[in-house]
C-alpha cells in the first residue's frame, strides 16, 4: 500500500530537484570514486573500494526512497482548501492558553516542515491537534513537556 502524500508546488519541485540530483551528480561521483579504489589494486583488500560501494548502496537506497515519495506526492490545489476549519497548508495564529504567547504556523507535509520558517509537520503533536479545529476551539496538544492548550485565533491560507 502506498502512503500519498500531500505538497505544495514548491515543496515537490524541490524533491524534484533533489532526486534528480541524486540521479545525475550523485551517481557520477560514486562511479568515480570507485574507479579510483577500483585502481589502486587488490579489490580483496582495499577498504577505499569497499566504502565507496557502501556508499553507492546508501545511494541508491535514498534515490529509491524519493522515487517513491515523488510517485505518491500530490500537489495541493490551494483554491480548494476550506479555511473555514484547519487543515494542511491552513496558517493557524494560535494562543498558548498558559502563558497567552501567539504563534503562526503553516501546517505542511513532514518533508516540508521547517520550524525556522514557522512550517510545522500536520504529523507533529502541535499538528495533530490542531487538524480540524475552527477559529475559537481549543485545541489540547501532548507534548513531551506536559500537556498544553492552544486556542486557535485566525486561519488562512499559506502566503
Amino acid at each position: 500500500m502506498s502512503k500519498i502524500s500531500y505538497y505544495t508546488k514548491e515543496g515537490l519541485e524541490k524533491l524534484k530537484a533533489e532526486l534528480n540530483e541524486l540521479r545525475t551528480k550523485g551517481r557520477t561521483d560514486i562511479a568515480r570514486q570507485i574507479a579510483e579504489a577500483r585502481d589502486k589494486g587488490d579489490l580483496s583488500e582495499n577498504a577505499e573500494y569497499d566504502a565507496a560501494k557502501d556508499a553507492q548502496g546508501l545511494l541508491e537506497l535514498k534515490i529509491a526512497k524519493l522515487e517513491e515519495v515523488v510517485g505518491n506526492a500530490r500537489v495541493i490545489d490551494e483554491s480548494t482548501l476550506d479555511t473555514s476549519k484547519v487543515s494542511i497548508l491552513s496558517k493557524v495564529k494560535i494562543r498558548n492558553k498558559k502563558n497567552n504567547m501567539t504563534v503562526t504556523y503553516v501546517l505542511v507535509s513532514e518533508e516540508e516542515a521547517d520550524l525556522k520558517s514557522n512550517k510545522i509537520s500536520i504529523k507533529s503533536p502541535i499538528g495533530q491537534g490542531l487538524m480540524g479545529k475552527k477559529v475559537g476551539d481549543t485545541a489540547v496538544v501532548k507534548a513531551p513537556a506536559g500537556t498544553i492548550e492552544f486556542e486557535v485565533l485566525e486561519i488562512g491560507l499559506m502566503d
